[in-house]
């Protein structure tokens, strides 16, 4: 039996992107690590419809992410999974010991990342300025000092 094969030209090709690319400001990987490594500006508030589009671009740089931890009360939704793409990602919320303004990435056998994470309806300006100062590798700030100094009403 033959399959019906049919050409497809190149703009036929091309999938439309289901989700934007991410906002993400990264610290060079030769710096040391500071108390964030870079800054994350999610579109929404909805943690579980934003995180794939996050995890996708550290599964591929930095190692698949197997958790995530984040302050308690810091998103509207605290899921203990969170399906992303080719995987589910295991949520943690604490009340204390993390920076209400950071999430907590874990990439199992590589390392965790710590990033600020910018209000999603951030002005642009604003949240350029948190991402830039979140990735430059001579400022040592936590999430919360980087929101005090430069956040949307910064």
């Amino acid at each position: 039996m033959n399959a019906h094969t049919a050409r497809r030209s190149s703009a036929e090709s091309r999938q439309p992107t289901t989700c934007p690319p991410v906002r993400l400001a990264l610290r060079p990987p030769t710096f040391p690590p500071g108390p964030v490594c870079g800054a994350w500006w999610p579109r929404t508030d909805d943690l579980a419809a934003e995180l794939a589009a996050l995890t996708d671009v550290f599964d591929v740089s930095r190692g698949r992410v197997t958790r995530i931890a984040s302050h308690h009360g810091s998103w509207p939704n605290e899921p203990r999974t969170l399906p992303v793409t080719g995987h589910t990602v295991t949520a943690s919320w604490y009340a204390s010991g993390l920076d209400p303004h950071t999430i907590r990435l874990f990439s199992y056998g590589t390392g965790r990342w710590d990033l600020l994470v910018v209000p999603p309806h951030s002005e642009a300006g604003a949240a350029a300025r948190l991402m830039t100062a979140a990735a430059d590798p001579t400022l040592r700030l936590t999430g919360t000092a980087l929101m005090a100094i430069g956040g949307p009403s910064g």
